[in-house]
């Protein structure tokens, strides 16, 4: 085991990958000799040559696009996006062909494409570095979106991803990118998707969340348990697929729910939580089922502290239910 950071741990990830399965790239922008804006694949070039490890061109529909057309001819590539906001000149390729190709081929074709992007705040990034759009391609059939929250998780369901005969999203908390850190096994492991973590135990209201917001919502159960409120804490690590069986039980057994997210409210993922939670425990919830998000309005640079949820508005949203 050795101490990581999120990004240690996804450098580790792929250099295992890439060890062990030659059809395994890397693209994107300044993925080689500079290791990423984030320095996430640093090193690699240097392992397994510029044949593997890809520096393209400012073209993020041309990345998604190479990443298409490697994958139908055999291969496991990576692509990386720089920002999760960069990412809509590529989306058309995704939506419109990565994600439909299983099904428009009869399966005679399959797009095993890992995407990582960094979302979210927290590096006060302003509008265009800091945008959560999860919402937007959990939406999209056909793709399946992973969000890890710490070192552990980033590693083993990015290795888990890389086993994929379909096309993840896999998007990176970058807010918690160093501050995250955690033991993690020096072996390749994986981590399955669709299973969701119950990682505070409590009895009072439940507060799901995912990415850098799970750190949030510890915080904030730490501040309540001072006043005697137990929040029990759910990481939903995937969103595609969901673990439905997981928050449905931790809805039935606090009858409370509180559901926290960096996207702005309107069309959030939250919205879609809370309707499969009301659908799965409606008789069992004791109060409405809250929401703590974004504000809807364009990512603020000058005003990040306001803009993200806190562990004080998480706790007045729990203290909100038990009112009820």
């Amino acid at each position: 085991m050795t101490t990581m950071n999120i990004i240690q741990a996804i450098g580790s990830a792929l250099g295992h990958a890439m060890e062990t399965d030659d059809r395994v790239v890397v693209l994107g922008e300044d993925v080689g000799k500079f290791g990423g804006v984030f320095r996430a694949t640093l090193g690699l070039i240097e392992r397994f040559g510029a044949e593997r490890v890809i520096d393209t061109p400012l073209s993020e529909g041309g990345i998604i696009g190479a990443a298409i057309g490697m994958a139908l001819y055999g291969m496991r590539p990576v692509a990386e996006i720089q920002f999760a906001d960069f990412i809509f000149p590529g989306y058309d390729q995704i939506v419109s062909e990565m994600a439909k190709l299983r099904y428009r081929s009869g399966g005679h074709f399959t797009c095993p494409v890992v995407v990582r992007t960094p979302y979210g705040g927290g590096i006060r990034g302003g509008l265009y570095h800091s945008q959560s759009p999860e919402s937007l391609f959990a939406h999209i059939s056909g793709l399946k979106v992973v969000i890890p929250s710490t070192p552990h998780d980033a590693k083993g369901r990015l290795l888990a991803c890389l086993e994929q005969d379909d096309p993840v999203i896999f998007m990176e908390p970058k807010r918690v990118y160093r501050a995250a850190r955690g033991e993690v096994p020096d072996e390749a492991y994986t981590v399955p998707l669709g299973k969701a973590a119950t990682v505070r135990d409590g009895r009072h209201v439940t507060v799901v969340a995912y990415g850098a917001m799970v750190h949030t919502a510890l915080e904030a159960a730490e501040l309540a348990a001072k006043d005697g409120l137990e929040l029990e804490v759910i990481d939903v690590r995937t969103l595609v697929p969901l673990d439905v069986d997981t928050l449905v039980a931790s809805a039935k057994k606090t009858g409370r729910v509180v559901i926290a997210h960096e996207a702005p409210r309107t069309c959030g993922y939250g919205a879609e939580l809370s309707a499969t939670i009301a659908e799965g425990a409606f008789l069992w919830l004791e109060a409405p089922i809250g929401r703590v998000t974004g504000l809807d309005t364009p990512f603020p640079h000058t005003l990040e502290h306001a803009y993200l949820p806190d562990a004080s508005r998480i706790v007045a949203a729990a203290r909100d239910a038990m009112e009820f």
